[in-house]
């Protein structure tokens, strides 16, 4: 089937005339209608749009056109905007809204030949780990329908983990695509912080957000990569730097390469399965002729405590301009204050209100200096931990998370458990550094267990070498799950 190529063998396959770009998108377009009704990735199916880009794309094939993804069909998370397409963000507040323009990376993606088949489901503006928090739907795992895909870009991951999308983008805030990723056993890499730009991504925390990539390989992530990255001056936080071609670092070879195991990860609360899943893919980095060696990282234990008042606190600020005047629905309320309440009252879920409370408590007057301002120098300390840590070696392994994917409903009554979920992938971004993930097992009920790959800044393309040559000589991420498909 067509829908079980990866995205790299895709587009090879596409150059070389075995099938057209049409038929490639039509596969796709079928697979949705056939299992999207039990997962719900989707928000919305462009299929329109896609079957014209499709058609496009074979018309410049036929002229000899070799862009990078041309021809690629792609599954959109909902928090980037695209001109005349809907973007919610998850959230009702923003239903409806249509927005002008389009995100810097998706501009970037669609001039390489990319394909949009729709639009992918989220955590309210990509609060949450599950995928439950979404105002519109719950998107389900495609490994046990009964269970999250975890989050926020749960959307983007089912999609590619059911086989309706090849590659998909997603942000990752505190491991938003890392760990649904590791939860429904595909591949995804968040870049550095400055990397990619973020015009058009609807922010969620502006020192934290990044916008990453799924695919079903690390070799997948490289060619979605470097077609988005680069300096962006619609984006003064991007980077003037030139990205290299990533796809030229998947050598196959980490002979000699130093890999950090940091002793902070290996905690008490960790799924046994888990630890023995990962201790395996340590010792195959060894076997591989890797320079196996322990680290430590000692600020990682204030991780979710620093996160949990950064990002709020930055949500607050962003969330302000939510108010039913300039886009979204508007409560038919007398008043300008009775509106503003009413409006973002009913617009915003409990986790999105919770985390603006929790953050203006932080800014507030007499709090700011003993909350706000001692988590960014905390964050400091552990961006340190991690610049100490590559003078030693050149990437570091560690779980993606200390649990695979819990039901639905479990933990949505436990923000605390649930903030839990993200516990090894909150340092990496409070550190701004690249991180990547892959599977590396199952436990014994047969969900994923998924390896986390950190590298130091802007030096995606070492640890994108490093997960690409265990996939090379591991086949856990060529399994795929069982869903049974509509009629």
């Amino acid at each position: 089937m067509l829908t079980d190529l990866t995205l790299t063998e895709a587009r090879d396959r596409l150059r070389a005339g075995a099938f057209t770009a049409l038929d490639l998108t039509r596969a796709y377009l079928d697979r949705i209608r056939a299992v999207d009704p039990q997962v719900r990735a989707f928000l919305l199916v462009t299929e329109e749009q896609a079957l014209e880009a499709a058609q496009a794309a074979d018309r410049r094939l036929a002229q000899g056109d070799d862009a990078p993804l041309l021809g690629i069909p792609l599954a959109i998370k909902d928090v980037l905007t695209t001109a005349g397409i809907p973007t919610t963000a998850g959230s009702r507040i923003l239903e409806g809204f249509v927005p002008p323009y389009t995100a810097t990376a998706l501009e970037r993606l669609f001039a390489a030949g990319a394909i949009m088949l729709g639009k992918t489901n989220t955590d309210e503006f990509a609060m949450g780990s599950s995928t439950e928090n979404s105002g519109y739907c719950v998107t389900r795992n495609p490994w046990d329908l009964g269970r999250v895909p975890g989050g926020s870009s749960g959307g983007s991951a089912a999609a590619v983990a059911a086989r309706m999308a090849p590659g998909a983008l997603g942000t990752d805030t505190g491991g938003s695509v890392r760990q649904p990723a590791a939860l429904c056993g595909v591949s995804a890499i968040k870049p550095s912080y400055g990397r990619v730009s973020r015009y058009g991504l609807i922010a969620f925390a502006s020192s934290l957000d990044q916008i990453g990539a799924f695919g079903r390989t690390l070799a997948d992530c490289a060619a979605l990569l470097g077609v988005m990255a680069g300096h962006d001056p619609k984006d003064s936080t991007s980077v003037p730097d030139a990205p290299p071609d990533y796809t030229q670092a998947l050598t196959g070879d980490v002979h000699g390469l130093r890999v950090g195991v940091p002793r902070e990860f290996f905690i008490d609360g960790i799924e046994p399965d888990i630890e023995r899943a990962v201790r395996a893919a340590i010792e195959q980095f060894a076997a591989l002729g890797a320079d196996v060696r322990e680290i430590s990282l000692p600020h990682t234990r204030y991780g979710i405590h620093v996160y949990y008042l950064i990002a709020p606190a930055e949500a607050s600020a962003n969330l302000a301009r939510f108010d039913g005047v300039r886009y979204g629905p508007r409560a038919r309320v007398e008043g300008m204050w009775p509106a503003y309440k009413v409006t973002r009252g009913q617009g915003f879920g409990p986790e999105v209100k919770r985390r603006i409370m929790l953050g203006t408590y932080a800014l507030s007057a007499g709090y700011y200096d003993a909350y706000y301002l001692k988590a960014q120098k905390v964050r400091t300390l552990i961006r340190q931990d991690f610049e100490q840590a590559f003078r030693e070696v050149d990437v570091i392994l560690t779980p993606a998370t200390p649990g695979t994917a819990f039901r639905i409903g479990e933990k949505i009554d436990d923000p605390l458990q649930m903030y839990l979920a993200d516990i090894f992938t909150l340092t990496p971004s409070l550190a701004g550094v690249p991180a990547a993930c892959v599977p590396c097992g199952f436990d014994a009920n047969g969900l994923p267990v998924g390896l986390q790959i950190i590298g130091p800044a802007f030096d995606e393309a070492t640890v994108l070498r490093a997960g690409d040559a265990y996939q090379r000589v591991t086949g856990w991420h060529t399994r795929r799950p069982q869903i049974a498909e509509s009629s």
